[in-house]
Formats: structure tokens, C-alpha cells, sequence
């Protein structure tokens, strides 16, 4: 059987496009010295806080003919594709951080409590950092919806079932499954995965693809472009929505190998749309931004860059979902 190419021969996983390298010590040390050069944070105008609306998805569920998308901060989002209720990377600590006291801290409260959500069908997770893959929130997810499907890229189901969660599935770019009346793949992304300085790339790392009740959403994960964005909507799409990644993206000579900028979501989208010429272009979803401060582009600069873009290509204001913590988006149709 033919090795796959993002699976090393030594074990573990790569991205398998040509020019990806991983970042070292040498690179961190770079870095910091680029940003004690910089003007002090102190010395530089606040940002606006980030504002939080209130939620309206459906309780408990929606009509087979509505689909909602209510961001949560970061990369979570729940979704309602139809009757069935989905998350994606579930975060709802304070830091992303393997200690409590130390670590990128939430600049935005988790807008809905973890008591408050709808009934919970499905997680999907796209890999194991700490801003995407949580012990605590886990666990308290597992403790609430004990019939939570988990689906996992390889290499994280164990870690899964021994914080609580039950019914965990592990699986490889391209693999399918069925989850009750939701199809779900996984699909390529462009990043890495570590925990510690010692597990990096041990895990896989992916995008997830999932269609229920007439609705198909991608959720691309964390990810920097890539080149399998088409073959992603070829396979599995047309999508109705399509979640990307759009901060943590400077200095781009250390972020461009892991995360998409708004400029890199942009050709991700127009891959999307080039692949299905002949149905309607899915709505957009930016997530991946405001709510920590990973790198150093200001907090507020990635959706204002984004909605300049989409405004110049000429695309329809009303399919940029450009969401505030908390916001629910909705799409229904006839019948």
C-alpha cells in the first residue's frame, strides 16, 4: 500500500507541498528580537474592545431548511445544519494554555455559556493546540452530551476518550463517515501539531467537511493556503458556507507556512468557488481572530482587511458573514 504523502516514513505527519519547513529555535529568537525593535505596546494606540452581541440560533434545534452559523471566538462555532447541532474546536477557557496562570489570554469572554448551548451531535476538531483542542472544555462537553460525536484527525482519539469523551472518531485526510444524517470528511490543512516540545507533528492536522439536511459547510480548520482547496470542493462540496482561517498571520515569513492572511482566505475562497463554476458561491465565514492575541498584527486589522478585499473583488456584501463574538448568521430555504 502506497504511503500517503503527508505521512513521514519515519511516522508522524508533514505537509506534503513543496517549501514547507518547520520553524525552530533559531526562529523564535528571530522573532523576538523583531519585536523588542518594534515600538512597545504601551507606546501604541488601544484597540476598540471587541464587541459581543447576543445569540439567536435555534433552541433546540433548527427547521431541516435553516442553516445557522453563531461564531464563539477563535476558530468555535456552532452550527445548525438543519435538526443537527455542531462545534467546531470547542474553546472555552481563559487561556490557551497547557497552566492556567500563564499564556494567551481571552480578550473576549466565551459569549454563550457552555450551559446554554442547543444539544450537541457533533465536534469536530481540527488539531491539538491549545487555542483548538482544550482538556477542560472537553471534559465538560463529555459530562453534558454524552451521545457527542467526536471526530478527530490521527493520533488524537486516545487523548480524547481519556478526558471524558466517548464516542471518538479518528480519522485521515479524505477518509468519509456517517454520524447519524450528517456525512462528514476530513480534509487537508496546511499547519502542524504539538502540545509539547517533544510531540510536534505526531498528530495529524486537518479541515472537516460535513452535510446534513441539505447543507454542506467546511470548516477549513486552522490552516495557511494550500493548493487542495479545489480538489476540497470537487470531492465534497458545492458548500453553502465555508469557515476560514483569517489571523494570526505576521510576520508573515514565520506565520505564512501555518495561517492564512486575509489576501491567502481570499484565494482559498476563490479555489472554492473555481472548482464548482456552476452552483452559487458559498457564503464566508472569517474566524481564527480577536479573540487572542497569538501574533502581531493588531486584533482588529484581519476582518477590516478581509471586507476590503471581498469589497474589491467585487463579491456580495451579503455573503461575507464578517461576524462579532456571539453573532448568529442564517440562511434559509424555500420549502
Amino acid at each position: 500500500m502506497t504511503r500517503p504523502p503527508h505521512h513521514r516514513p519515519s511516522g508522524g505527519y508533514q505537509n506534503p507541498w513543496p517549501g514547507d519547513r518547520a520553524h525552530g529555535i533559531g526562529d523564535l529568537l528571530r522573532w523576538a528580537r523583531e519585536r523588542r525593535r518594534r515600538p512597545k505596546v504601551a507606546e501604541l494606540p488601544p484597540p476598540a474592545p471587541p464587541r459581543v452581541v447576543a445569540s439567536r440560533y435555534d433552541r433546540p434545534r433548527a427547521a431541516p431548511t435553516v442553516l445557522t452559523a453563531t461564531w464563539l471566538g477563535h476558530a468555535t462555532t456552532l452550527l445548525q445544519l438543519g435538526g443537527l447541532n455542531v462545534l467546531t474546536d470547542p474553546m472555552w477557557s481563559h487561556r490557551a494554555s497547557p497552566v492556567s496562570w500563564a499564556g494567551p489570554a481571552r480578550l473576549v469572554p466565551p459569549p454563550v455559556p457552555l450551559d446554554a448551548l442547543p444539544p450537541i451531535d457533533v465536534v469536530l476538531l481540527s488539531h491539538n493546540h491549545y487555542d483548538h483542542l482544550d482538556r477542560w472544555t472537553v471534559r465538560q462537553l463529555a459530562m453534558r452530551n454524552a451521545g457527542i460525536t467526536w471526530y478527530v484527525p490521527l493520533g488524537l482519539a486516545a487523548t480524547l476518550t481519556g478526558w471524558g469523551a466517548r464516542d471518538v472518531r479518528e480519522m485521515d485526510w479524505w477518509d468519509t463517515d456517517r454520524a447519524g444524517d450528517a456525512t462528514v470528511a476530513c480534509v487537508p490543512a496546511r499547519h502542524f501539531s504539538a502540545r509539547t516540545p517533544w510531540d510536534r507533528a505526531r498528530t495529524l492536522w486537518a479541515g472537516w467537511t460535513i452535510a446534513a439536511h441539505g447543507w454542506r459547510v467546511l470548516f477549513a480548520g486552522d490552516t495557511a493556503y494550500h493548493p487542495e482547496f479545489g480538489a476540497i470542493a470537487t470531492r465534497q462540496g458545492p458548500f453553502d458556507l465555508v469557515l476560514l482561517p483569517v489571523g494570526a498571520y505576521e510576520p508573515r515569513w514565520f506565520m505564512g507556512s501555518v495561517h492564512m492572511n486575509p489576501e491567502d482566505a481570499m484565494a482559498a475562497y476563490g479555489d472554492l468557488c473555481a472548482a464548482q463554476p456552476n452552483a452559487p458561491a458559498p457564503d464566508l465565514l472569517p474566524i481564527h481572530w480577536g479573540t487572542f492575541r497569538l501574533t502581531d498584527e493588531p486584533v482588529d486589522e484581519p476582518p477590516a482587511r478581509l471586507r476590503a478585499r471581498w469589497m474589491e473583488a467585487g463579491l456580495p456584501e451579503g455573503a461575507l458573514w464578517l461576524a462579532t463574538h456571539g453573532q448568529t448568521r442564517r440562511r434559509e430555504r424555500p420549502g
